[in-house]
């Protein structure tokens, strides 16, 4: 990882947001080179502090999930309901190239932080808004978690389950981050028409829209009246089979009469491969569920090593063994291609995930310190002309 040629160097963020898909955005910014601030409320902050320590996570010593995703920011504490920190955020927006938010649209307007009322300020600003449900509808005001407008409302909760069996909740930031990807496309389509014509404009994405988009596949073919009858519950093209040692091997797209035969060679079935039952594509289909039992009873037999030697190195069939997440640390793959890698500063945790947007040419910063609650306060205040006193006077009232 290098930090030569940070494209967005000289960049000014404000990641006026909260969790995980807007600030995220700001995030990568900061990574190629953006100065991003981090304005956060004074004395609570950012909600998402409190994410990784809180008592139904993995615990850790560090709080890992904001290292992860507050990385290589600062943070100013300001309180937008007084006037005197809406005027310091107002001279923030009138030096900033890009403005992030994900606040409810209700406290925008109550604040008067809208695109139409801050970008009089600055002509020249992105203004990316993140929302749960989108910009227009009856349910634009709703605040939402990607759990809920990312997984639930955009069929992914409903369709990613067996049958017969009741719908299951996501994981944690599994719409925000892909999200933040989706937010930081918006941002960077909107500096190169800035570019070109000298303005700025609003960009927005929400979590429904990214989650619909995750299942457009068979989300289109709903679209397109398809009948979801002719779908059988559990193909064979993407069974799991579990190994004598418990883990999971899958078996993916195996397409061709030739592969299958292969497969049937290598777990030593010739008898299935003789049956008349799976003989041919569509009578495998057709018995789909008896004949992935009897493969399951074979590789049940034997390790989840030994078969990933013979089914996807010996005979080169699409077969992978279901990895954990403890898997990570010692995948080749995900240190040589920098899925993750390793801090530059102290952060108390030996390798941190990054984004996996790939410019070559494009340099990167290494992780650095997520920021404390107004960390920054006084030395961005400094900047901005104020002196000891105006920010001991400002702490004293309240304001940061």
């Amino acid at each position: 990882m290098t930090e030569d040629d940070l494209l967005f160097e000289g960049l000014k963020v404000l990641d006026v947001g909260t969790w995980i898909a807007g600030p995220v955005a700001a995030t990568m910014l900061a990574d190629r080179g953006a100065e991003v601030i981090k304005v956060e409320a004074p004395v609570i902050g950012d909600g998402y502090r409190l994410y990784g320590p809180a008592p139904f996570t993995p615990n850790a010593e560090v709080n890992y999930t904001w290292a992860l995703d507050a990385r290589n920011k600062r943070s100013i504490s300001l309180n937008l309901k007084s006037d005197d920190g809406m005027n310091i955020l107002k001279r923030l927006i009138a030096d900033c190239d890009v403005y992030v938010t994900n606040q409810p649209l209700p406290l925008r307007r109550l604040l008067k932080l809208n695109f139409d009322d801050i970008s009089p300020l600055n002509e020249r600003m992105i203004y990316a808004s993140l929302t749960p449900y989108g910009e227009l509808g009856p349910d634009r005001d709703r605040e939402a978690f990607d759990l809920i407008a990312y997984w639930g409302r955009s069929g992914l909760m409903d369709f990613m389950r067996h049958p017969g069996l009741e719908p299951i909740q996501a994981m944690a930031g599994m719409g925000d981050h892909p999200t933040a990807i989706a937010l930081y496309a918006a941002i960077v389509t909107a500096l190169l028409k800035r570019e070109r014509t000298g303005k700025g404009t609003k960009v927005h994405t929400s979590l429904m829209a990214n989650g619909v988009w995750s299942a457009a596949c068979l989300a289109q073919a709903s679209l397109a009246n398809a009948d979801f009858s002719s779908m059988p519950g559990q193909r064979l093209t993407t069974a799991l089979y579990q190994a004598s040692d418990g883990r999971w091997l899958q078996l993916n797209m195996i397409r061709t009469v030739e592969d299958f035969d292969r497969l049937l060679l290598g777990l030593d079935a010739i008898d299935l491969l003789t049956d008349k039952r799976y003989s041919t594509p569509e009578a495998r289909l057709e018995n789909a569920a008896e004949l992935t039992q009897k493969l399951r009873d074979i590789i049940a037999t034997r390790n989840s090593d030994e078969w990933l030697q013979l089914l996807r190195v010996d005979l080169e069939l699409p077969v992978e063994r279901v990895a954990t997440f403890d898997d990570l640390s010692t995948d080749v793959h995900a240190h040589l291609n920098k899925i993750v890698v390793e801090p530059v500063d102290d952060v108390g945790i030996s390798h941190v995930i990054r984004d996996p947007v790939n410019v070559d040419g494009v340099g990167l910063r290494g992780v650095r310190k997520a920021p404390e609650l107004g960390e920054h306060t006084s030395e961005i205040l400094d900047e901005m002309g104020f002196s000891p006193e105006d920010v001991e006077s400002l702490r004293e009232n309240g304001v940061v």
